[in-house]
C-alpha cells in the first residue's frame, strides 16, 4: 500500500508541474463557480451549495474534496455576487482556495450576458513528516523533513449567457502562472498553469412532467491532453433527477477516465440532494473502488412551483 501511496504522490506531483491542477467534479452542473465565475448570481434564488467529493476510494492518499458555495443577484439583479470555499487532500498535500467572483449582468435579446472577474487566494500546505511517508533514503537534501506552506494570489475571469432554454460559457479561472514550489529556485520546476474551460447544455421539454438536458463540460489546460465531461440529465416532475455522464480524461491510449451516474431529489421546495458514482476506466480502475460525491443544496428564496426549473438551469 506504500508503494502504491508514493506513486500517488509522485503522479500528482509532475501533474502539479506539467497537467491539471484543477479538481474534477462529477456533477459539475451544480458546482458551475468552480469553473467560470460569470455563472455568479444567474440563478434567481440565493443558493448556498455543500460538494463532498471523494476520488479513487480505496486508494490510499487520492483526492478528496469538500467545497461550500454561496451566491446570489443583488443591485436590481444586474450584479452577482458571492464565493467559494475549497478544501483539497492529495496524499501529503492540501490545498484551501478561497474565490471571490464579481459578475456583471447584461440584458440581451432573448437572454442575459454575464461578465466577470475573480479574485483567487490559495494556501498550500505540504506534511513532509508524515508518517505513512517510506523514503528510500533516510537522508536527502533534495526532500524536506518538515511541514512547508504558501499562500497564491491570481485571478480569473468569464463570460457565461443565458438563454430561456440554454446556456453557454468560456473562462480562464486563474490567470497568473504563480510559482507553487516551496523551495525559490531561479527556474521554478512547479507552476500554476491557465485552465480553459467551456460549458454549454440545452433544456428539452418532453411534456410537462419531463425535462432532459444534455450538456457538456470542456476543459484544456496548457501542457496537458484536452478533457471534456459529457451528461445526460432528467428531471421528473420538477422533483426526481437521474443523468448519466462520460469522462473522456487524460488517458489517451485507453476508452476514457469514467462513466458516472446521479441520482438526486429536490426533497423541498428549497432543499436538493444528489449522489453520484464514477465507475472507472482508466488503467487505476484495477487499485480502488471508484469515485463518490454528494451535493447539497439550499434555495433561500425558491422558485413558484411550476416555475422551478432543471437544477442547473436558469
Amino acid at each position: 500500500m506504500k508503494n502504491i501511496y508514493l506513486i500517488i504522490i509522485l503522479a500528482f506531483t509532475s501533474q502539479m508541474a506539467f497537467a491539471q491542477q484543477d479538481q474534477q467534479y462529477t456533477q459539475f452542473m451544480f458546482n458551475k463557480m468552480a469553473y467560470n465565475p460569470a455563472y455568479t448570481g444567474s440563478f434567481e434564488s440565493p443558493t448556498l451549495t455543500a460538494i463532498y467529493r471523494k476520488q479513487w476510494i480505496g486508494l490510499e492518499g487520492s483526492p478528496e474534496t469538500q467545497v461550500l458555495s454561496y451566491n446570489q443577484r443583488v443591485l436590481n439583479n444586474r450584479v452577482g455576487m458571492g464565493g467559494t470555499l475549497t478544501r483539497n487532500v492529495i496524499g501529503i498535500t492540501r490545498s484551501i482556495t478561497l474565490d471571490l467572483p464579481y459578475a456583471y449582468r447584461i440584458p440581451v435579446k432573448r437572454g442575459v450576458l454575464a461578465m466577470a472577474l475573480q479574485l483567487n487566494v490559495r494556501h498550500l500546505y505540504q506534511n513532509w513528516a508524515d508518517p505513512r511517508l517510506n523514503p528510500s533514503q533516510v537522508f536527502d537534501n533534495s526532500i524536506p523533513t518538515d511541514a512547508q506552506s504558501k499562500y497564491l494570489v491570481n485571478f480569473g475571469c468569464g463570460i457565461y449567457y443565458t438563454g430561456i432554454n440554454w446556456f453557454g460559457g468560456l473562462s480562464i479561472p486563474r490567470l497568473l502562472d504563480n510559482n507553487i514550489d516551496f523551495l525559490d529556485y531561479e527556474d521554478n520546476f512547479s507552476r500554476e498553469v491557465q485552465h480553459f474551460y467551456g460549458m454549454a447544455g440545452m433544456d428539452f421539454n418532453v411534456d410537462d412532467d419531463i425535462k432532459i438536458t444534455p450538456q457538456v463540460l470542456l476543459k484544456y489546460a496548457l501542457g496537458a491532453p484536452f478533457d471534456a465531461d459529457i451528461n445526460v440529465s432528467t428531471l421528473v416532475k420538477q422533483k426526481f433527477y437521474g443523468g448519466i455522464s462520460y469522462r473522456l480524461g487524460t488517458d489517451t491510449n485507453g476508452p476514457g477516465e469514467s462513466v458516472d451516474v446521479l441520482a438526486g431529489v429536490q426533497a423541498t421546495e428549497n432543499l436538493f440532494f444528489c449522489l453520484s458514482y464514477d465507475i472507472g476506466l482508466s488503467k487505476l480502475y484495477k487499485y480502488n473502488s471508484g469515485s463518490f460525491e454528494a451535493t447539497v443544496r439550499w434555495w433561500f428564496n425558491p422558485p413558484a412551483p411550476g416555475d422551478a426549473p432543471i437544477p442547473d438551469l436558469d
